[in-house]
């Protein structure tokens, strides 16, 4: 079930390596004249779930790159936290800078619900970025293939603290392997993006005991640093900061060759999907001895969160599960010390292990 909008024609030309997505679904909405996108990456181990994004495209390509990519992202994390799901993004094509409010918003929102709805189940629809759990409301009236939905909906309600606490354990899980402790009291960290993620991660850093320095593009949100008794720096310098943690928060594709040769930092492990560049990124990281916390397991605590309303939504349980974040990390360290391979090729290694034996 593969169609494609003619502003898309010969994309498949583009990213032949990213075409091992079982469905991908591109449609035209009836109401809002937008382009919505799911991509099914995989359902060995689940039905496919992943965030439906609402974001500002330049062209097509753009936007059928970040559902490919994020899906394929998705399949992983799932299986390295060892959840029965598999991996799928939904992607609203909006105009770049333009934000949807009102009936326009509403009827993109409706047209997306009609998609999921479209994939009999195949795929299960969450928040993301430029969507919110009152947008999964509106979109579960229509379909019931949707996560993340308010506690009184019988959900489990806002992700993002789930994701913090993950990446906070995942950042302990990193500081325990290069430092010999897991305390990041004295440590310093710097929180590149304060959206929703970012600003817990900070929060969750600072009451640890860390030393911060923040950073976003957003000038409003250094009052968070003001509270925080952080410094502030643009977000490109404070990826450059002297500092023993860099935690990404924003969106991804931060590290490439060029920024990482300007790191001067110990550790990598934030919330941002898609962190790398590309997975060449990953070796260039290991020859400098920075360790990388792959991003599909420092940031599965929303996923691990949401995959509980499966059997019934307990609150304390999701935390037990997004804790052992940190363990997880752990073993594909060892794995990569073990095999003399980076995190990341260890973190998909024992993913693929998990997607064979399903």
């Amino acid at each position: 079930m593969t169609t494609l909008p003619a502003a898309a024609e010969d994309i498949t030309d583009s990213y032949p390596e990213n075409l091992d997505h079982e469905d991908l679904l591109v449609r035209r909405g009836r109401r809002s004249g937008l382009y919505t996108f799911v991509a099914i990456h995989s359902t060995i181990r689940g039905p496919s779930l992943g965030g439906c994004r609402m974001w500002g495209y330049a062209d097509a390509r753009q936007a059928l790159r970040d559902a490919l990519r994020l899906s394929r992202a998705m399949t992983f994390k799932s299986a390295v936290a060892d959840l029965p799901l598999g991996g799928g993004k939904g992607v609203i094509m909006t105009a770049p800078g333009v934000a949807l409010h009102g009936e326009l918003r509403t009827a993109a929102l409706l047209d997306f619900a009609d998609t999921v709805e479209a994939l009999g189940g195949r795929y299960i629809a969450a928040e993301d970025v430029g969507t919110s759990s009152r947008d999964m409301r509106l979109i579960a009236g229509r379909t019931r293939h949707v996560a993340g939905l308010p506690r009184r909906m019988g959900g489990s309600g806002d992700p993002s603290p789930f994701t913090a606490l993950g990446v906070e354990s995942a950042i302990r899980a990193s500081c325990e392997r290069v430092f010999g402790l897991s305390s990041l009291r004295g440590r310093s960290v710097a929180v590149i993006g304060l959206g929703h993620v970012g600003s817990r991660v900070a929060k969750r850093c600072a009451r640890a005991g860390a030393r911060l320095v923040v950073g976003d593009i957003d000038p409003h949100k250094r009052r968070l640093a003001d509270e925080l008794g952080a410094s502030w720096l643009a977000p490109d310098k404070a990826l450059e900061a002297d500092v023993d943690v860099v935690a990404p928060c924003a969106l991804g594709g931060v590290l490439d060759h060029r920024s990482v040769s300007r790191l001067r930092c110990r550790i990598v492990a934030g919330a941002a999907n898609n962190q790398l560049a590309d997975e060449s990124v990953a070796d260039r990281l290991a020859a400098r001895e920075i360790l990388w916390a792959p991003d599909f397991v420092a940031n599965a605590g929303g996923i691990i969160n949401i995959a509980e309303e499966q059997h019934g939504y307990d609150a304390a349980a999701a935390r037990r599960r997004v804790r052992r974040i940190g363990e997880i990390l752990l073993e594909i360290f060892d794995r990569a010390d073990g095999a003399g391979v980076t995190p990341l090729a260890a973190a998909m290694d024992l993913a693929r292990v998990r997607l064979a034996v399903s």
